[in-house]
């Protein structure tokens, strides 16, 4: 985006024309944007959405897709005896530098590797029991998998490794309506979708569609 700005502006410079520069300050702001929703509106508005879950500090949180562990290690910053648990493919068309290895890294950077466990699983069949964790979250991850079909069945893997009374949040940059709807099909109470947070400091990123449900005791 970088590249196609500035052959704008040498374009402008060149033909004497004014509508570059228009496209060249477009692409600049969405550049913008963009940069700012990465490096740090997402980690602003997960902040404030994990801070609303008011974490007791022993719970078990799963992040389906956890990636580098942007949200992961979010997570794990409210626990004390609890685990954050990540699950991936470790695709890098999925993320750049994508690996259980780097997660890792951040995770001890972060101070947080004892209360973080990373496992490799596919979303729609994940590796682990029937209610065994009391949260869990996905974050622009279930829309990399292929047809409605697929996604829903992520959602219904959601459902089952959340234990009674545990708490949901999918954000995703589309079919979270799906994801709604699915999740109201299923029987989960509270299912509400609305935008991640206010645009304000999280940028770009705060406009990204959040589904949250809690399933039934």
């Amino acid at each position: 985006m970088a590249a196609v700005a500035a052959f704008e502006i040498y374009f402008a410079i060149t033909s004497h024309k004014v509508w570059p520069w228009f496209a060249a300050l477009f692409i600049l702001t969405f550049l913008g944007l963009y940069l700012h929703a990465t490096l740090r509106g997402k980690f602003v508005v997960w902040a404030e959405v994990l801070e609303k879950l008011k974490l007791r500090g022993d719970e078990r949180i799963l992040d389906m897709g956890c990636g580098r562990g942007a949200v992961l290690l979010l997570a794990a910053q409210h626990l004390t005896t609890g685990l954050a648990v990540g699950v991936d493919l470790w695709r890098s068309v999925d993320q750049s530098g994508n690996s259980a290895e780097a997660t890792r890294r951040n995770a001890a950077l972060e101070g947080v590797a004892d209360r973080v466990e990373l496992h490799t699983g596919d979303m729609t069949a994940l590796p682990f029991a029937d209610s065994s964790f009391d949260v869990v979250l996905s974050s622009l991850a279930i829309h990399n998998i292929r047809g409605n079909a697929g996604r829903a069945k992520a959602v219904s893997e959601a459902v089952r490794v959340l234990r009674p009374g545990g708490r949901l949040l999918i954000a995703d940059v589309r079919g979270t309506r799906r994801h709604e709807l699915h999740l109201r099909e299923i029987g989960m109470n509270e299912v509400a979708r609305r935008r991640l947070g206010q645009f304000g400091w999280g940028g770009a990123a705060a406009l990204t569609p959040l589904v949250t449900a809690t399933k039934p005791v």
